[in-house]
């Protein structure tokens, strides 16, 4: 019997966790979503009980999902939203509307789903917290459940799922070793939860992964909605607080934007979240224009370029590949011109750092090396010669705390702190910051 928080996250974590897996690599037995569909059936298939908006890519799901559910929220429809890592509780993963999913809750459903997990050899701590999400979002019978893919698409554990709607999110390289070396095999594995004769909404895509994606979808009569080839952008205002724009159809302003997400590529993420809320509202699901505007300037997602102080200007960014460390480096240009930033970084031991930091380092004044809880983070020595290789400046701290304090020491008003490498190091850096 499980009677506390404590006890129920080591129950979760006491099975097989990939995602904290050093130099994981894929392997058939490993990712067998067999495991998952018993399950499912123990627990009398709960995924078909709403309908599901089904997530994945490499950038961006996790805000394009946020935003769909957002929106869905303001249409008055009683949506979950599924989604991981957590950055600071694991119940951020699990939410209804804005409420995520209680302590006590998660005791009582683990009470509930621990004979059927003894049932089910080899299952995952992945699956589980899936399985989990399932049951809970059909207990409180949710209209939709906006589900997003943890790692890749074909075999991760959300792939059971029979969606209304599938979504491709920006594809780059992220866990190479498991996902594959190209664009094309990246998006080989991403495009596994497109389903026979079901949409998919896709975003700008570079050509590599988007002909492979067209490919996949035109060999299982999918329709595809390539979200750039239906609307343009039209930038109206921007500025630290939020960005302004209209979404442009046929040459006229369609649809006018406010977004409190900052980047250029959190509009190429609200596109595609419009895209998608547009072809539900083909399926007869009724949407208002005014519920879309406000879900669009309602929506909450931290830890993407979220500001956590302003004087010392703190900020937060879950950025943890080239690819996102591109996007960043842009939002920075374009959002602090002329500042110099005191990065505090770590990052996991998978990651290309090297072409992560290169990225940022014209604008880094001083890298703060940190190292967060989690197992796979990288060792601070390895970054530590990563960051000489380069000749960044820098200083090592291992405790969260101290990089923070250092950080405050080295800020004036020509600086900015910003936190990123990982989302741990996000979750941790505003944790302790509040503190």
């Amino acid at each position: 019997m499980i009677r506390t928080y404590s006890q129920a996250l080591d129950y979760i974590y006491s099975f097989i966790d990939f995602s904290l897996t050093k130099n994981l690599r894929y392997s058939p037995e490993k990712f067998d979503l067999g495991r998952m569909r018993k399950y499912l059936d123990l627990l009398d298939n709960p995924q078909e009980n709403f309908k599901v908006i089904h997530v994945a890519g490499t950038k961006g799901k996790g805000s394009t999902a946020a935003m769909i559910a957002s929106i869905l929220g303001a249409s008055h429809y009683k949506t979950g939203f599924y989604t991981s890592p957590h950055m600071i509780d694991f119940n951020e993963r699990i939410r209804i509307g804005d409420k995520v999913i209680s302590h006590s809750e998660i005791i009582g459903l683990l009470n509930q789903l621990e004979p059927v997990i003894k049932q089910v050899p080899e299952l995952t701590t992945f699956e589980i917290i899936t399985g989990m999400a399932f049951k809970y979002f059909s207990d409180q019978k949710v209209d939709f459940g906006v589900i997003e893919v943890g790692m890749g698409g074909r075999f991760d554990a959300t792939n059971v799922v029979k969606p209304q709607i599938s979504v491709i999110t920006s594809i780059s390289f992220d866990h190479t070793k498991v996902l594959g070396k190209t664009l094309k095999k990246i998006a080989f594995e991403k495009a596994g939860i497109i389903k026979e004769n079901v949409p998919v909404v896709v975003s700008m895509q570079k050509p590599s992964p988007l002909k492979e994606i067209k490919r996949i979808a035109e060999e299982r009569k999918a329709k595809l909605i390539y979200a750039p080839d239906l609307y343009s952008i039209k930038m109206k205002n921007y500025s630290i607080e939020g960005q302004f724009f209209s979404l442009i159809k046929e040459k006229e302003d369609f649809i006018d934007i406010s977004l409190p997400l900052l980047g250029d590529h959190q509009i190429d993420n609200a596109r595609t979240a419009f895209a998608t809320i547009e072809e539900l509202i083909k399926q007869a699901t009724k949407i208002a224009s005014d519920a879309i505007v406000k879900g669009f300037n309602n929506i909450c997602w931290p830890g993407r370029f979220e500001i956590i102080n302003r004087k010392p200007l703190v900020i937060i960014d879950g950025a943890h590949n080239f690819d996102s460390f591109k996007k960043l480096s842009e939002t920075i240009k374009k959002y602090l011109p002329g500042i110099k930033i005191i990065l505090i970084f770590g990052a996991s031991e998978d990651k290309d750092v090297e072409s992560m930091l290169n990225t940022l380092q014209p604008l880094i004044k001083t890298l703060i090396i940190t190292r967060s809880e989690h197992p796979r983070a990288m060792e601070l020595i390895k970054l530590e010669k990563i960051a000489e290789s380069i000749n960044l400046p820098y200083k090592i701290e291992g405790n969260i705390k101290n990089a923070i304090g250092e950080a405050l020491m080295l800020c004036d008003e020509t600086t900015a702190i910003i936190a990123s490498g990982s989302i741990f190091i996000a979750g941790a850096v505003k944790e302790n910051f509040r503190g």
